[in-house]
């Protein structure tokens, strides 16, 4: 078979088309298009994209997309580096949203360890102690003629308090870690709980966010061109006649989101 990007090329040219009118139609820039017609696969946003847009160039063409896909993952798609990576939290994005890694100061780390020796010195003289005050109650309850001995001591309610599991609901959620990446032309508003974090902004198909960590994220989609990273797990977005509106939690993952609790991204 003839390599994929002359096969492309060729069928432009046989159809007479311009880079600009086959952007128009299939909604990818021309720059990636160019890039297919050329090989140059390093300038592409990955092996993902690369894939759906042979599939959508093809199908602009007339050609068979399903031919163009399995002879890039034959001659291109590097599988031991791609499919057998172990699985991370997340992976580092670059661009304006990128942040950069930092370490934890020093004197946070001695912290720790000086709190967690003073709770274990603390642990062991409780444990001295309950163990002589059981010792002394053992010791003068055969006293009691009336077999007192064998009553809850005063002290029993205190202990039966303090073995009470802690209330669930006290405990802070686990934040959840977000990014979007655009597969067609998107409108995205994006917040947390801290303020706007993507203000009002139109993105293209190849296009992306950082990777934003937070206990809950409110977002307004434009339409289901775009696709969410949660976790570092892949999830499309819900087709609508409308903008989008959702809402999304560590514990109960995307969720409606009323107009009322919508961002404000004007």
């Amino acid at each position: 078979m003839a390599d994929i990007g002359s096969t492309l090329r060729e069928a432009r040219m046989r159809a007479r088309m311009d880079i600009t009118d086959l952007e128009t139609q299939t909604k990818i820039r021309a720059k990636y298009l160019r890039a297919l017609e050329n090989e140059e696969w390093e300038l592409l946003p990955g092996p993902a994209y690369v894939k759906t847009f042979l599939r959508t160039y093809a199908a602009a063409l007339g050609l068979d997309s399903r031919v163009l896909v399995e002879e890039y993952k034959l001659r291109f798609e590097n599988l031991s580096d791609i499919e057998q990576q172990p699985i991370a939290p997340t992976r580092a994005t670059t661009g304006r949203y990128a942040r950069k890694p930092t370490a934890p100061p020093r004197g946070l780390v001695v912290g720790v360890v000086v709190v967690a020796l003073l709770a274990a010195l603390w642990a062991l003289g409780t444990a001295g102690g309950e163990e002589g005050d059981r010792s002394a109650g053992q010791a003068t309850a055969p006293q009691d003629a009336n077999g007192g001995g064998e009553e809850q001591p005063e002290g029993g309610g205190d202990e039966e308090a303090e073995e009470e599991p802690e209330d669930a609901s006290e405990e802070e959620p686990e934040e959840v870690r977000l990014r979007l990446e655009a597969t067609g032309p998107v409108y995205v508003c994006l917040a947390d709980d801290n303020g706007i974090l993507v203000r009002g902004e139109e993105l293209a198909a190849g296009d992306e966010t950082d990777t934003f960590e937070a206990r809950r994220f409110r977002m307004i989609l434009g339409n289901n061109a775009v696709e969410m990273i949660i976790n570092g797990e892949r999830r499309d977005v819900p087709s609508s006649d409308d903008r989008i509106l959702l809402a999304l939690t560590q514990g109960q993952g995307r969720q409606p989101l009323p107009e009322s609790s919508a961002p404000d991204c004007t």
